[in-house]
């Protein structure tokens, strides 16, 4: 499949630009020890992450993926989380490789770019912040900034407005389902990286190979895309 040259790329932020995994784990270590529970591992974090807070605990209390009805603890248990993890946000947090050189080579492209995450809005500016990421973004859309949060395409679309382009011109970079299905929906081009919190990865098993790219090798494929263009309208 030919690659379109964007204009703009949105971003979602756990397990594309950054492994929180390890923090997570730790918040949510501790919140399950202020409820007098025992521990799970960062494994199984790492595949519980994707679909918000609020679901994360939810399946760190009852220990499964699919949650059919939440924990009677949800409202203690997200108190605790919120205030544990926030004290050990970017403790062991880190960019992925490749990220911060990718963005600063896209950033030169001046192309617009966002962050469309399910993190909710007190976590999404200080992680990134606290990672040195920040300076790239001039929006971000956080799992509580609508009503809804992906894989439902509301925010997608709502962050491709707010940066004045179409969702249908723009890029979305993500490592999940829910990425998956919410780029689909919207109508943007899902750039998956090789890596991150995928879930179940049979989901990708159709995903053409060239739209598989980390994000040192998508900003070098777009300068080649606007070079391309750039020729063409000489």
């Amino acid at each position: 499949m030919p690659l379109f040259t964007p204009q703009a790329v949105l971003f979602d932020l756990d397990g594309t630009l950054v492994d929180s995994a390890p923090d997570l784990t730790t918040g949510v270590n501790r919140m399950l020890a202020d409820l007098d529970r025992s521990p799970i591992s960062e494994e199984a974090v790492r595949e519980w992450i994707g679909n918000g807070a609020r679901r994360l605990v939810a399946r760190a209390l009852t220990g499964q993926r699919d949650v059919a009805e939440e924990p009677a603890e949800m409202a203690e248990a997200m108190e605790s989380f919120f205030r544990h993890y926030m004290d050990c946000l970017v403790d062991r947090s880190r960019v992925y490789p490749g990220v911060t050189e990718g963005l600063e080579r896209l950033q030169a492209l001046s192309l617009p770019l966002g962050v469309v995450t399910n993190k909710p809005t007190a976590f999404t500016g200080p992680l990134l912040a606290g990672l040195g990421l920040e300076r790239f973004f001039s929006v971000l859309v956080s799992g509580d900034t609508l009503s809804v949060k992906k894989p439902d395409p509301a925010p997608l679309v709502h962050g491709a407005e707010q940066l004045g382009v179409a969702i249908e011109r723009s890029f979305y970079v993500g490592d999940s389902a829910a990425d998956r299905d919410a780029a689909k929906a919207a109508g943007a081009l899902l750039i998956r990286v090789p890596y991150g919190y995928p879930g179940d990865v049979t989901v990708f098993a159709d995903h053409p190979a060239e739209l598989t790219l980390d994000i040192a090798a998508l900003a070098e494929r777009i300068e080649s895309l606007q070079a391309q263009s750039a020729a063409k309208a000489g």
